[in-house]
């Protein structure tokens, strides 16, 4: 599966924003995205894959990885009870932070090692999981000085491993990434009505047939087939809160439910309504 370009939108002019205790065992979500992540999940036993990283952890693991480094959602295919917190760093908060404060060169030092992806453990693990755990039920200035601990703690461990020898390069340049960053967005913000190729080929400047080869070759998937898997990953989200089959297949922009239903099956497996039986209580 190629690796999709994850679009976070801003909810504030903050340079942290927490995610907390998402679920998405049910997806494989190979992704990437600018800002740093912080990840930390307890009560799964699951693969660790960064980069050209692969490994497996037990119990729990605490991650940072750097900017646009892809990596699989660390609950992928976990079937046990578990807890996850995933803490997001926008890049000026290296970039235009802290290189300007000498206090917080120490900092700085601990996410250029981010570009390696660093695995923590030991006693590290243990303390920075419980206050990432915390971070949900704080103020801002409270989360925001709280944040600040728990990357000083970070920056002062000897209880890490680097999961790349050299810095993890990804391999779409600058140009590119713009481009698909703009091409994700929309479809995100639009995924919910008719998309048509004539209107992502006005968005990115090209004819048709031109965008059609340059979703083929960045993605390795034609256009129509990324957004019926982006569609049915949303489905699925929609399933799992609740909504049948019916309300999901048109809330997620499919226009038949014979056409969702095959959809469905073609890329999970398995029809909605089994999907829904298998995760959720009526």
């Amino acid at each position: 599966m190629k690796v999709q370009l994850e679009t976070i939108s801003p909810d504030s002019k903050s340079p942290f924003r927490l995610l907390h205790d998402p679920k998405l065992s049910h997806l494989f979500y190979w992704h990437f995205h600018p800002e740093l992540e912080l990840v930390y999940i307890e009560g799964a036993d699951a693969k660790r894959h960064v980069g050209d990283h692969i490994s497996n952890f037990e119990g729990s693991d605490l991650v940072l990885i750097g900017s646009n480094i892809p990596h699989l959602n660390f609950d992928h295919g976990v079937t046990t009870s578990y807890r996850k917190e995933v803490l997001h760093i926008k890049p000026g908060f290296k970039d235009h932070v802290l290189r300007d404060y000498p206090e917080l060169k120490q900092l700085d030092r601990l996410l250029d090692l981010s570009k390696y992806g660093v695995a923590f453990y030991g006693k590290t693990k243990e303390e920075v999981g419980a206050l990432l755990k915390q971070l949900y039920q704080l103020e801002p200035f409270e989360f925001f000085i709280s944040v600040l601990n728990i990357l000083k703690r970070l920056s002062q461990s000897k209880e890490f491993q680097l999961l790349h020898k050299t810095p993890y390069v990804n391999k779409l340049k600058n140009k590119e990434q713009k481009r698909m960053r703009k091409i994700y967005a929309h479809i995100d913000e639009r995924y919910q009505e008719k998309i048509t190729l004539d209107e992502m080929a006005d968005l990115c400047g090209l004819t048709k047939p031109a965008f059609c080869r340059y979703f083929k070759k960045t993605t390795g998937s034609t256009f129509v087939s990324f957004l019926n898997q982006y569609r049915i990953s949303q489905a699925k989200r929609l399933l799992l809160m609740g909504k049948n089959v019916g309300e999901a297949c048109f809330e997620c922009g499919f226009e038949s439910l014979s056409y969702f239903n095959r959809s469905f099956k073609k890329i999970t497996g398995e029809n909605p309504s089994v999907f829904k039986k298998g995760y959720v209580t009526e």
